[in-house]
């Protein structure tokens, strides 16, 4: 059986411009999580109708664009990725083959074999980032595993990540040695987790 082959990479959303096609649950859902992770992420919502939250979220977030028409390949335009969030399986299909054709990144929401990239189960304690995939297999269990990390890290972590980086700042040598240094004073993090399971 084959392994999970994705490449784990974090996009800088307030740096690039992304398509949402559908304005209801789906769109609402995909759209949260990117604002969640990125509030100054730029987003273009294009649906024929949207729920509500949608336009909240719109009146909040001044870089997010909600515009009422038929998806057409002129959306594509500009985008850099592009998220097939409606309910419609042609039209989804329809998008992946114009976002295709125009060399964008897609996402079709349910559908692994048309996505170039998942939005994975996201843990987050201050600047630490965990993003989970299952490589579509099982949502769920990504969501379970959220939620027992999520549990599981202290949220003074963030407290010790800011000290390590100044402590960085102020280390001599080249990379090679700072990372040697950093092992060492990082060492007592995991010596002190053996101890207690010992």
């Amino acid at each position: 059986m084959q392994e999970n082959q994705l490449f784990p990479v974090f996009f800088k959303l307030h740096r690039l411009h992304v398509l949402v096609v559908g304005g209801g649950n789906i769109g609402l859902e995909k759209a949260n999580a990117m604002l969640q992770n990125c509030p100054d992420g730029n987003i273009t919502v294009v649906a024929l109708h949207f729920l509500p939250e949608l336009e909240d979220i719109a009146r909040k977030f001044p870089n997010v664009t909600l515009v009422q028409k038929p998806f057409s390949c002129g959306d594509l335009l500009g985008k850099d990725l592009v998220i097939a969030a409606t309910n419609d399986r042609a039209l989804n299909y329809c998008i992946w083959e114009k976002a295709k054709g125009s060399k964008v990144l897609i996402n079709v929401a349910d559908t692994p074999e048309l996505c170039d990239f998942y939005l994975g189960s996201v843990v987050q304690k201050g600047n630490l980032k965990i993003a989970i995939s299952t490589n579509g297999k099982s949502p769920t269990v990504a969501k379970r595993l959220k939620q027992v990390l999520q549990e599981a890290i202290p949220d003074t972590l963030d407290e010790v990540l800011n000290k390590l980086y100044i402590i960085r700042d102020k280390l001599k040598g080249d990379f090679t040695a700072k990372v040697k240094q950093l092992n060492t004073i990082t060492d007592v993090l995991v010596r002190g987790e053996n101890e207690k399971s010992a």
